[in-house]
């Protein structure tokens, strides 16, 4: 079967990240060291409690700031939080050149509300997708059945008329079993020549 769209996870697909970013602009505010509020952020059930809509940004924010000791305000913590992303270019191009093809495409992302509004101002490729969505919003993370049950409802799609590109082997498990062409994201380039394969591109 042909496939009819073509689904992007985010981070490490469209857009590059990095935490150590964050975490010593936090730390530079905060009482711990870099070290610490890593630890902290990444070894505790936080992040995960936010991404997958538990946890409001307010919350977030409140019991980051009682353990880190942060002194700045919310927004300067968002903006330390979420100032982390980099463009991956030759994955904007192909997602173009889908958009040209007029073959629908779509997000499909653990995230919060914090790292979506910092890609949508600084990104202008992020708007040019048919349908965004995310774990904070479902309230439930890949590879979560729930998420993937989302993205069929919202995309009005199933089985194999969906393509998913993902650089996390469980979560494109998570679609294979759903009967997803699911196709694991290691390079650009690996990715574009699978998706000319598929008559896609």
């Amino acid at each position: 079967m042909k496939p009819e769209i073509v689904v992007f996870d985010l981070g490490k697909v469209l857009v590059d990240f990095d935490y150590t970013v964050a975490v010593s602009r936090i730390a530079g505010r905060s009482a711990l060291s870099p070290v610490e509020v890593e630890q902290f952020f990444f070894h505790s059930p936080l992040l995960v409690d936010y991404e997958s809509g538990r946890l409001t940004r307010q919350e977030f924010f409140k019991q980051a700031r009682q353990a880190t000791g942060f002194r700045g305000t919310m927004e300067e913590f968002g903006d330390f939080f979420a100032d982390i992303f980099t463009e991956i270019p030759p994955m904007i191009e192909l997602q173009g050149v889908l958009r040209r093809r007029k073959i629908p495409t779509y997000i499909f992302s653990n995230t919060n509300d914090l790292a979506v509004e910092h890609i949508r101002r600084n990104f202008p490729f992020f708007q040019n997708f048919d349908g965004y969505i995310y774990s904070y919003e479902v309230r439930a993370m890949k590879p979560e059945a729930k998420i993937y049950e989302s993205l069929e409802r919202i995309a009005g799609r199933h089985g194999a008329e969906i393509v998913y590109l993902d650089d996390r082997p469980e979560n494109i498990a998570g679609g294979a079993a759903r009967g997803w062409q699911a196709i694991l994201h290691e390079t650009p380039e690996k990715t574009r020549g699978t998706l000319e394969n598929l008559k896609l591109l």
